[in-house]
């Protein structure tokens, strides 16, 4: 399937590797299907700051604090927005499998720094039956991200 996400990572000349799995609903599952260990992994969730939609991208085997993510970004307010909120901003995605690339949806990404420690990442690529796998160099130059510790 062709995404945004694919078209995108083609036109900047990145190097990934899609795989194809079983139909996954959880990221413990997507994980687990693709032998993708938890700490590489990553989870888009998303965030409510001061009325502004964010994604906060985590290892899959990690949790958000939100005290923590308000705290870093100086934000008054952190919830976890409801999909209700957002499905509308991911029209080329499956709910809950949203890529971490806020660039292409118009959100800032927060990415825990326990994920940037890894070579390579892995994440749902819009659907709950593919993922992509490529260098974090390369997804770090690409989105943009800030780098904090929010995750326990």
């Amino acid at each position: 399937m062709r995404t945004r996400l694919k078209d995108y990572l083609d036109s900047e000349g990145i190097r990934y590797v899609s795989i194809e799995h079983s139909p996954a609903f959880t990221i413990q599952e997507v994980a687990a299907s693709t032998h993708v260990p938890g700490n590489q992994m990553a989870k888009t969730v998303i965030v409510d700051l001061d009325g502004e939609m964010a994604m906060a991208v985590l290892p899959a085997n990690k949790k958000v604090i939100l005290q923590d993510l308000r705290d870093l970004t100086g934000s008054e307010r952190a919830t976890f927005a409801p999909e209700t909120e957002f499905y509308r901003k991911f029209p080329d995605c499956e709910i809950g499998a949203m890529p971490p690339f806020g660039n292409l949806y118009g959100m800032e990404v927060y990415v825990a720094q326990s994920l940037a420690n890894n070579d390579e990442i892995a994440f749902n690529a819009g659907t709950h039956t593919e993922i992509i796998k490529m260098s974090f160099a390369d997804f770090e130059r690409l989105v943009q991200p800030r780098i904090f510790g929010f995750t326990i």
